[in-house]
């Protein structure tokens, strides 16, 4: 698959997720909704990238440490953007961001097993 088209894909697939979900928690301000939708569009593309290049010239078991220490990172990352912009506050934005990437990694991995 193109890698444009394969960036495009995993960052809609997030975002589709990751509103669902958090629609589900009960985020309805639109302010919030969109802060969602814009931190993806900052943290997906690179770590998805990252992969990436880290399967492309490491190999896998780089890039499973690699996912690993990127999605801790993304979680950290935007749990800390999610504190200061969210008016949502039912969940600590850190835990909230945790289960929304949780959720989401794990999707997108079943979906590109099928």
């Amino acid at each position: 698959m193109n890698l444009l088209l394969m960036m495009i894909r995993c960052l809609v697939l997030t975002i589709l997720v990751e509103l669902i979900l958090g629609l589900i928690l009960r985020i309805r301000d639109k302010k919030d909704i969109i802060n969602l939708i814009l931190v993806n569009i900052v943290t997906n593309p690179i770590v998805v990238m990252a992969q990436v290049i880290l399967y492309k010239y490491f190999g896998h078991n780089a890039e499973i440490i690699g996912i690993i220490i990127m999605e801790i990172l993304a979680v950290l990352i935007e749990g800390l953007i999610y504190i200061k912009v969210l008016k949502y506050k039912k969940i600590n934005p850190i835990i909230l961001s945790l289960i929304l990437n949780t959720t989401s990694f794990f999707i997108g991995e079943l979906i590109n097993r099928l």
